[in-house]
Order: C-alpha cells, then sequence, then structure tokens
C-alpha cells in the first residue's frame, strides 16, 4: 500500500504541471469532499473510547489522553493546512492530508491493535486537520457564491455526513471493527480521486507572483483573535452536551438510547433549518454580528432550560435550543473571519478557525469533567452560562473597537 502511494504521488508530481488549472472550484465537489470527509471521521470518533477501553483494555484515562492528543494534532494540521493553502499549492496540500490520512486508514484495517491504534488515529487526526482547513478555505473560491452561504452549506454536509456515518457505525460494528476502518479508507480513496481531478485550484498569492502574505491592520487582527477566542468559549460550552450530558442523563434514569435520540433530533433539525438559512444568506451576511450574537445567547438559554432538566421534554426542548444556536453560530463565524482578511491570508485564518474549533473539542470535556467532581452539575450549567456571557462580552468588544 504504502509503495502504491508513493508512485502515486511521483506520477502525479510529473503530470501536475500539465493539469489545467483553475482559478476556483465547483461548488458541487467541495460540498461532496466535506461530506466523505465527516462520513469517514464519523466512521472512527464513535468508537475511538469504546475500543480502546473494551477491547484493547486501555484506561479511560489513558483513552482520554489519546484523544487530547488526537486533538492537539488536528490543531496543528489545521494551523499547517492553512500555512500551506495561502503559501505553496492548494492542490498539494489538499493531495498531502488525503494520501496521509487513505494510508493510516488502510493500516488501521490490519494494524489495529495496541499502541500502534492510538499513533495512527493520531496521524488521522492530523491529516483530517489539514483536509478540513483545505475545504473551508476553498470555500473562499467558489465562483457566483458568496463565501457566507458556502460554509452554511458546509456546515449541512459535514453534519450529514456525521449522521450517516455514526448510522452505519450502528449496523457494522458487530461485523468488526476491521470493515469499519476499511469502509472509511474506502471513502477517503473516492475523495482522492475528487482532489485530483478537481481541487486543481490557482494559489491566489502565487498569481499575483508574490509569496509574502499580506500585513493585517493589528486592529482587524486584535478583534479577529477576540472572535476566535469567543469560538474557543463557546465549542467549550458545546462538547458538554458530546461528553457529560450522557451521565447526566443516565444519573436521572434515562436511557442512552433517549441520549442518542437527541443527537438524531439535533441532525434533523440541522437537515431542515440549515438550507432555509441559506435562503436568505445575504440578510445574515449583512447582520452577521447579530447572527453571532444570538446564537451565543441561545446557547446560554439552552443549559438555563437545563437546570430545570427532570423530565424528558425538558432535555428536548434544550436541544432543539441549543441546535438552533449552532446554525447560527459557527458558520457565522467562518464567515465573519472570513470577511476580515484578504483573500492571500483566508486558508490560514479558516485554518485558526478550526484550530481554535479543535481546542475548544479537546478542553471542554476535561473542564466539565473537573466541575462535575467539585461541585455538581447544577454548578457546571451555571458555570456555562458565565462562560457564554463571557464570550458575548469578548466577542462584542473584539467587533466594534475594531
Amino acid at each position: 500500500m504504502k509503495l502504491y502511494f508513493i508512485q502515486f504521488i511521483y506520477i502525479n508530481n510529473r503530470v501536475y504541471t500539465k493539469m489545467k488549472k483553475n482559478s476556483s472550484i465547483k461548488l458541487k465537489w467541495l460540498l461532496l469532499g466535506s461530506l466523505i470527509t465527516s462520513t469517514a471521521m464519523s466512521f472512527i470518533w464513535p468508537l475511538n473510547t469504546i475500543y480502546m477501553h473494551n477491547t484493547l483494555h486501555q484506561s479511560l484515562t489513558i483513552a482520554g489522553l489519546v484523544l487530547g492528543i488526537t486533538q492537539i494534532a488536528t490543531m496543528v494540521g489545521n494551523w499547517l493546512g492553512g500555512v500551506l493553502f495561502d503559501r505553496w499549492s492548494i492542490y498539494k496540500t489538499s493531495l498531502i492530508g488525503v494520501i496521509i490520512n487513505s494510508v493510516v486508514l488502510g493500516m488501521l484495517t490490519f494494524l489495529n491493535s495496541w499502541p500502534i491504534y492510538a499513533l495512527l488515529i493520531t496521524l488521522s487526526g492530523f491529516s483530517n486537520g489539514i483536509l478540513t482547513t483545505c475545504i473551508y478555505s476553498l470555500a473562499t473560491r467558489v465562483e457566483n457564491q458568496t463565501a457566507s452561504s458556502i460554509f452554511n452549506m458546509l456546515y449541512f454536509t459535514s453534519n450529514f455526513g456525521l449522521v450517516f456515518g455514526t448510522l452505519a457505525v450502528g449496523y457494522l460494528l458487530n461485523t468488526g471493527v476491521s470493515y469499519i476502518f476499511f469502509l472509511a479508507f474506502i471513502t477517503q480513496v473516492i475523495f482522492l480521486i475528487i482532489v485530483v481531478k478537481h481541487f486543481n485550484v490557482i494559489n491566489i498569492a502565487q498569481s499575483k507572483i508574490t509569496k509574502k502574505p499580506e500585513k493585517i491592520p493589528l486592529k482587524i487582527l486584535f478583534s479577529i483573535i477576540g472572535i476566535l477566542f469567543s469560538l474557543l468559549l463557546s465549542w467549550i460550552v458545546y462538547t458538554q452536551w458530546q461528553s457529560n450530558l450522557s451521565a447526566y442523563m443516565l444519573s436521572k434514569g434515562f436511557s442512552i438510547k433517549r441520549y442518542s435520540f437527541l443527537w438524531t433530533l439535533n441532525a434533523i433539525l440541522i437537515v431542515v433549518f440549515q438550507p432555509i438559512l441559506t435562503l436568505y444568506n445575504n440578510w445574515l451576511e449583512k447582520h452577521i454580528v447579530l447572527r453571532i450574537n444570538i446564537g451565543l445567547i441561545l446557547f446560554a438559554v439552552s443549559f438555563f432550560i437545563l437546570l430545570f432538566g427532570n423530565y424528558y421534554y425538558i432535555f428536548a426542548v434544550a436541544m432543539i435550543v441549543l441546535t438552533l444556536g449552532e446554525i447560527l453560530l459557527f458558520p457565522g463565524v467562518a464567515s465573519l473571519v472570513n470577511m476580515r482578511v484578504p483573500p492571500t491570508r483566508s486558508g490560514f485564518y479558516q485554518g485558526q478557525v478550526q484550530m481554535f474549533t479543535a481546542g475548544g473539542k479537546a478542553l471542554g470535556p476535561f473542564i466539565g469533567a473537573a466541575i462535575i467532581d467539585l461541585t455538581s452539575y447544577s454548578i457546571l450549567f451555571c458555570y456555562l452560562i458565565l462562560i457564554i456571557i463571557i464570550a458575548i462580552f469578548i466577542f462584542n468588544i473584539s467587533v466594534y473597537k475594531s
């Protein structure tokens, strides 16, 4: 397998200069790439903790440590992908990410014992960081579409892929974990073909015959940092639903099946409402700050509702409010950052958006668990509301001061 990909890289380098370069990418290929990438990721992430703990007989602490290191690797991939996207080659950066991921997933099909499993999923996290950054950065290179509308569509396709992938894992898990890794490998091979044929997009910096990145005014730079820090805090809050809320619902007497249904509800709401938001994209782009503020407020309201969570319908209402908040907030932040940077720096700063997202995902479960151990779930919800209030304050100061 390694020899095959080495030969592929060699042949690809020879024909690269002969291939026709495009100034933009077609929307359908970008969305398909997002769908495939998120589907491949969702084949793996639901398995990680269970597989390491139950099959590989590692402690939950070790499993948590491996997942934390994987998130750090993803952040490094986000950063590197953004730099290479702007300063080197869009096509080659995307190709490196998908080739690494294909090789890793192919190896996991046969090599999924300890400790090689930990190493390989860390490498997969790194390559996914590169790929995610490339996909979101290419959203700024679609003709006849605003970047804001593309970010909305990407959020839709990535979540649709997560739903499809997690459902497939539920049916395939009994057949053996190797089959799941092989299926993820096949999806990446398909994505590799798409990248080779359709991701050969001209780098804006190269087209302007310059390798030096454009300077961003200090006031705008501090504004972007504040926006990204608000995003980090938002993800710390959001990940409580993905981690500690499952244990909270079990302590209230609800089954795992009922907890899982809330995420089905989340997916349905995203599939229904995200395309509707795209129809009103011009208005949302004009009122982007209001959009993000409403998203943050809905996050706080969601956890305020959980303070009264003795009945299942309370959790369902809280999830509905949270979902409406996330479809306003997360694509909105990517759009706002893109509006504040020059085209030659779009790759780097979309990489920063993905990097701060990964940082929030890494910190959230640990911070939530620490607060629960020291206090209680009710106190955790109060702290999370406070964190969102701080995020709102930082966000608005950052936007209006610039």
